[in-house]
């Protein structure tokens, strides 16, 4: 008798260590993948972004997110180009933990094709590429959405 006593004992106390875990929320971390140029794949993608937040948020964990674009996909994030650079700069303000990751692969490409320079949103930062920065963080734990 004693001994069920101390089991159930056990696994109330191991329960109310772990409830203050449990209440303190989870940090998920998402990369999403942008390489078309494709204003419905864009905007689909900032949907994603949108709603992953709202859910997390509302269940009472994190969220960090980094949407990165390549190839085609950095038209996403050039300032003469881009058919989001509104919803960009909103969500920027209103998400926090939200970044956005230009490949420096791509735009030296692009700059070497039209001789000039590529200007890029102001919330957009420039990785050395956008695939090994995809594969960092994929190494680093996050997860991997390609919309």
């Amino acid at each position: 008798m004693f001994k069920k006593i101390a089991a159930v004992l056990t696994v109330i106390m191991g329960m109310a260590i772990a409830m203050p875990a449990l209440a303190q929320g989870v940090n998920h971390k998402i990369v999403f993948h942008v390489d078309e140029n494709d204003a419905k794949l864009m905007n689909m993608t900032l949907n994603n972004v949108q709603n992953v937040t709202n859910y997390f948020e509302s269940i009472g964990d994190t969220v960090e997110i980094q949407v990165v674009a390549y190839g085609p996909g950095l038209n996403m994030f050039r300032a003469d180009t881009s058919p989001v650079a509104d919803r960009i700069a909103t969500m920027s303000l209103s998400i926090d933990n939200l970044t956005f990751a230009a490949c420096g692969n791509t735009m030296r490409k692009m700059e070497e094709a039209s001789g000039n320079p590529v200007e890029l949103l102001d919330e957009a930062e420039v990785v050395t590429s956008g695939v090994v920065q995809i594969v960092l963080l994929q190494e680093a734990g996050w997860s991997y959405v390609r919309p």
